[in-house]
């Protein structure tokens, strides 16, 4: 119990010293991985069921060969396409955006630096660390999202691609 509330305690710790900006980008960690998460899962789980389901409704049609019915595979395999890459632009989208928050805390950590420099005289060198920290800490934490986020999102583009090329062979032309 005393590693768990410990932990906490530096967590709590490094947030209060990383600003504002560090609890935006945790909330921004927290969202991108339960969409890597959710990606997994379904790629796991979710996408046998559902192509299974597109398997049996193609397999239940008499006419597979005509113009209609060549349509309607390829509406089905349009459909399995975006399933398959669904959330992916947005996991790409908060892979970009980690860092421009990490840059968004060191400009915010740099004004209470200036801040302190011009109220105080020039600040003492405790107040002007403490800004340097607030502006590093964001910065640090962005990058580290950042690149967590790509080696993911790498992973996740390899598996999408991997099942779409699976799609002709799963859903046969007859």
């Amino acid at each position: 119990m005393y590693a768990i509330t410990e932990a906490f305690v530096s967590i709590r710790d490094f947030m209060e010293q990383g600003g504002d900006v560090l609890w935006g980008i945790a909330l921004l960690v927290l969202f991108m991985w339960t969409m890597i998460f959710e990606r997994i899962f379904y790629y796991a789980q979710g996408y046998d069921v559902y192509i299974a389901d597109i398997v049996k409704r193609w397999e239940s049609r008499k006419d597979k060969t005509s113009w209609y019915a060549l349509q309607i595979r390829e509406k089905y395999m349009s459909q399995a396409k975006v399933e398959i890459n669904r959330n992916l632009s947005l996991i790409q989208t908060c892979v970009a955006v980690a860092p421009l928050f990490g840059l968004l805390g060191t400009v915010t950590g740099m004004i209470e630096v200036f801040q302190v420099m011009a109220f105080n005289g020039g600040g003492d060198a405790r107040s002007m660390a403490g800004g340097v920290s607030k502006a590093t800490l964001p910065t640090m934490a962005g990058m580290v999202v950042a690149l967590s986020g790509v080696f993911a999102t790498i992973y996740l583009n390899s598996a999408s691609q991997k099942r779409e090329h699976m799609l002709n062979d799963i859903i046969k032309r007859y």
